[in-house]
């Protein structure tokens, strides 16, 4: 795993195995961003299979299966689509093609595995309602900062528990690290990444959704700007954006690409939750200039102040009740209604989000 390039980030080892070796077969499709190692890695780690793998690039196969030996590279989208053994599909396709790529998965009746983000245009979003609804297939999303970030989910089993009371306000830092020269021409076309809230900013709004339990909010204000990147001019280096749910939790967000070169991770990924009778800070990936570990949360309630580092300690639950949402067709890992609001809000965001001019 490499902490210092958060395109190829893939925690490893920690989920719970669910099924029998050889009873859950999935496939990779489209390999075009390196979170499809985390993806994949995950559902291994929970028990499932990967048995396929296919990209028009066969170099990129080659790089998967030297990390995963048994899966076979076939010669064709279609050999995965029309294998009957295969019940999932995970892409980290091109972000404008991920619903598209969905929708054929889906129609061949598999579920769908995509990485964030999962659309890049709301008539995407709208289109993939549909074919989720006359399929009955999933359309699940890969929100990383979340589902595979152990401080993460011990915040969350702490919000569960009431150990800050309900979650009025949350504020979310998601600073990336550019590294340019390692990046495809499309990661700098607006219409094929669709703008830094629309990308890396969904990771944020998921998260607001999950700890407030909002189903439902408002964006209120968004921007964003170009302010280092010029000769990528349509590349968004820096966004944020301020939103509203319907209980009345607030949340604010700032996502960049200006991560330092000094710092020992790709970016130093921070969630402040404030609860009614508490706070908790997590520190995803580093804990600057303390500890080089990541995982570590901040609780402070009335039994007082604590310092938990939990690497380790609670592991990735989100794959294997993925792998069995798949097969007993219940929504334990995420419901689809959820994977989509977090969608439609970081687009919204994305459309009304007024865009800086930077003077110099």
């Amino acid at each position: 795993m490499n902490r210092n390039d958060g395109m190829n980030y893939a925690p490893k080892g920690k989920s719970k195995r669910v099924v029998e070796e050889d009873t859950f077969h999935f496939a990779a499709i489209a390999l075009d961003h390196g979170h499809i190692y985390g993806m994949c890695q995950g559902l291994v780690d929970a028990g499932a299979t990967l048995t396929k793998v296919y990209d028009p690039d066969p170099e990129k196969m080659k790089a998967l299966k030297s990390k995963f030996p048994s899966v076979e590279c076939v010669t064709s989208e279609a050999d995965i689509l029309e294998d009957p053994t295969i019940q999932l599909v995970a892409a980290a396709a091109i972000p404008s093609e991920r619903s598209s790529l969905g929708n054929r998965v889906m129609k061949h009746g598999k579920d769908y595995f995509t990485d964030k983000t999962p659309f890049t245009t709301l008539g995407q979003l709208e289109e993939t309602k549909k074919v989720v609804q006359d399929t009955k297939q999933k359309y699940m999303v890969y929100y990383s900062e979340r589902l595979h970030v152990e401080s993460a989910v011990y915040a969350g089993q702490l919000v569960e528990e009431g150990a800050i009371g309900d979650v009025i306000q949350v504020t979310g830092f998601g600073p990336h690290r550019l590294n340019a020269p390692s990046r495809p021409d499309w990661f700098f076309k607006r219409d094929k990444y669709g703008g830094i809230l629309c990308d890396i900013g969904s990771h944020q709004i998921e998260q607001f959704l999950y700890f407030t339990g909002n189903s439902e909010a408002t964006v209120l204000h968004s921007k964003v700007a170009n302010y280092t990147s010029k000769q990528y001019p349509e590349l968004e280096d820096y966004g944020d954006a301020t939103l509203v749910g319907e209980n009345g939790a607030t949340h604010f967000f700032r996502v960049d690409w200006h991560t330092p070169d000094g710092l020992g991770v790709w970016g130093d990924g921070r969630l402040f939750l404030t609860g009614t009778k508490g706070t908790i800070e997590i520190r995803k990936y580093i804990d600057v200039a303390k500890d080089t570990r990541g995982d570590h949360v901040y609780l402070v309630n009335d039994d007082g102040e604590q310092h938990l580092h939990v690497s380790g300690e609670v592991g990735f639950p989100f794959f294997g009740e993925l792998i069995l949402d798949c097969i007993h067709r219940t929504e334990n890992a995420m419901t689809q209604a959820h994977a989509f609001k977090a969608a439609e809000l970081c687009l919204l965001a994305q459309e009304q989000a007024e865009i800086i001019h930077p003077s110099k």
